[in-house]
């Protein structure tokens, strides 16, 4: 597939199932993953492959951690904390480890791993494998990010759910480029 095109062409996808990639296609996955722009070569990038029973695990993390905030959670919230990750066959949870007190500001250092997850989006993608990106709550959650081995000042960019897309996405209407680009100044 020609870059332009799997960029063009690429959606995310919420109904996701077996299979997922194997290790090899992982591997390349990564490889991709790796080559996204990085100044100073600080190289933040940590990824987490979380597949089978340890999605459980990581459900029961979510709930620890909310509980954290409020003991009281009512049934139904706890069954969706726990039923998050279940929402695909894999997850590949991207965290910037950020390098504090360096010339390369935090802000560039995260948003390198979001190129990243792009990267695995697209090779993923191109593999015929079906990835969403989200966020949400935990993201933002330190017990999560200290419970992975993390402290606060890292950020959870994202958690990729990956599978086989039971259906094709729905087409998006493309923006208009128009509409975001602007040459300046402005005459």
């Amino acid at each position: 597939m020609e870059t332009i095109a799997a960029i063009l062409s690429r959606r995310s996808t919420p109904k996701l199932t077996e299979p997922v990639p194997n290790d090899d296609e992982l591997q390349l996955v990564m490889q991709c993953a790796l080559r996204a722009p990085d100044h100073g070569r600080l190289r933040p990038w940590r990824f987490f492959a979380v597949t089978g029973d340890d999605r459980i695990k990581l459900g029961e993390l979510y709930l620890r951690a909310a509980e954290q905030d409020n003991p009281e959670l009512d049934e139904s919230k706890r069954e969706k904390l726990l039923n998050m990750p279940m929402r695909a066959p894999m997850l590949i949870i991207a965290i910037a480890e950020v390098t504090e007190d360096h010339k390369v500001p935090s802000i560039e250092q995260v948003v390198s791993v979001g190129a990243a997850v792009q990267n695995i989006q697209l090779a993923l993608h191109d593999m015929g494998y079906g990835c969403m990106w989200r966020t949400g709550e935990m993201a933002e959650n330190n017990y999560i990010k200290t419970a992975m081995g993390f402290s606060a000042k890292d950020e959870i960019v994202g958690f990729l759910y990956i599978g086989t897309p039971e259906q094709a996405p729905k087409e998006v209407p493309a923006p208009e480029p128009g509409d975001f680009l602007t040459r300046w100044p402005s005459h």
